[in-house]
């Protein structure tokens, strides 16, 4: 089969590891007979420096009209030292999700048993951990009317949902549910909110189509603290778009790393993968980002395209390396990766389901004592 895949590899370390992702991604085509074709696109602090605009025309027309858009990462740290930049690259970021309409967030959490060490949460926490967090993409008080008084002394950001925003990615949460463990969380802020209230009466109101799925409420101040001293308790949580950004980022220290977590964002016209992590400027072009949370992005977009049996693969892949005690050294394993060759060991096993991570002489590696 044949794909048209937009590429935005952004800034920091965007670029590195969405070249790993790519290894991958070719390895996939290779094994299974698949033609990805791919067209990059500028976004980001790049896109500033190249066009004057965090997110050029050019880049929306290649996005839109591909089978999937496979994104890096945003950031600057010159925009960041200028608060009062009218340009930024996160604009880029909120462009295109409007753009494309990327209205539902995706971001799975999975404890892998050889990292579990290296959260900052006591190991029988987290035990059976496997989540997944829904989060609504492009309302609430993020894409709200804001502005200041004349005289600068007041601000305000108006968060604002209509039913049709809540029901569109309530209908994905709950079928995910069904796949799963038939079980949703809303966490919302209905005690104070009137937006959350009126999720909780669409979500009350949509569950009667769902009868096996179990839906519990929670505030969000409570899943905050649920998350750290209970996570095994979710399956699906599903909420708005600020306390999805927060409960999300919380959720990712479970794992140990944010270069383990993927990320995938639905959309009206197409659909964008990413890590979760930054574009962590300070190691940027050292060849040490981890690159597994994007490989990771990889297999949902193979998902998404309807090759299952590939993102499978890609995901044992990952398994494979890891538990050969092999990764980049944020992971602290006993076999030190360098990010290229993390890709290349990553790209080797999804072709091959027979080659042993640690026998594989191409990937550049040294022993943790040496670091």
């Amino acid at each position: 089969m044949e794909f048209n895949l937009a590429v935005l590899p952004g800034d920091g370390i965007g670029p590195e590891v969405v070249d790993q992702g790519l290894k991958v991604l070719n390895a996939v085509g290779q094994r299974y007979g698949h033609t990805f074709n791919y067209q990059f696109g500028d976004v980001g602090g790049i896109a500033i420096d190249k066009t004057g605009s965090p997110l050029p025309s050019e880049t929306i027309e290649i996005s839109i009209n591909s089978d999937a858009v496979f994104f890096g990462a945003i950031g600057d740290p010159k925009y960041d030292l200028d608060p009062k930049a009218k340009v930024r690259p996160e604009q880029g970021l909120l462009g295109i999700r409007k753009a494309l309409g990327l209205y539902c967030n995706i971001r799975p959490v999975k404890i892998f048993e050889n990292l579990s060490h290296l959260a900052p949460i006591k190991k029988d926490y987290l035990r059976d951990v496997d989540l997944v967090i829904y989060r609504e993409l492009i309302g609430g008080i993020y894409f709200g009317e804001k502005g200041r008084s004349n005289n600068g002394q007041t601000a305000f950001d108006t968060c604002t949902y209509h039913v049709s925003e809540i029901e569109r990615i309530a209908h994905l949460a709950f079928r995910q549910a069904m796949k799963r463990r038939n079980k949703m969380t809303l966490v919302d802020k209905a005690n104070v909110l009137e937006s959350s209230r009126l999720w909780r009466e669409t979500i009350q109101s949509l569950s009667s189509q769902y009868p096996d799925v179990q839906v519990d409420y929670l505030f969000v101040d409570n899943a905050a603290m649920q998350l750290i001293i209970n996570p095994s308790q979710f399956d699906v949580i599903l909420t708005e778009n600020m306390f999805g950004d927060i409960l999300s980022d919380e959720s990712s220290v479970l794992a140990g790393s944010l270069g383990l977590i993927p990320s995938a964002s639905i959309g009206e016209k197409t659909s964008l993968f990413e890590p979760i992590h930054g574009s962590y400027p300070q190691g940027a072009g050292k060849d040490i980002a981890n690159p597994i949370a994007t490989i990771l992005s990889v297999a949902m977009l193979l998902d998404h395209l309807e090759l299952n049996g590939e993102a499978r693969t890609v995901e044992k892949a990952v398994g494979r390396m890891l538990e050969a005690d092999m990764g980049t050294p944020d992971l602290h394993t006993k076999t030190i990766l360098s990010c290229s060759a993390a890709g290349d060991l990553l790209a080797a096993l999804t072709l091959d389901d027979n080659l042993k991570p640690e026998g594989y002489s191409y990937a550049r590696t040294k022993s943790s004592s040496d670091v």
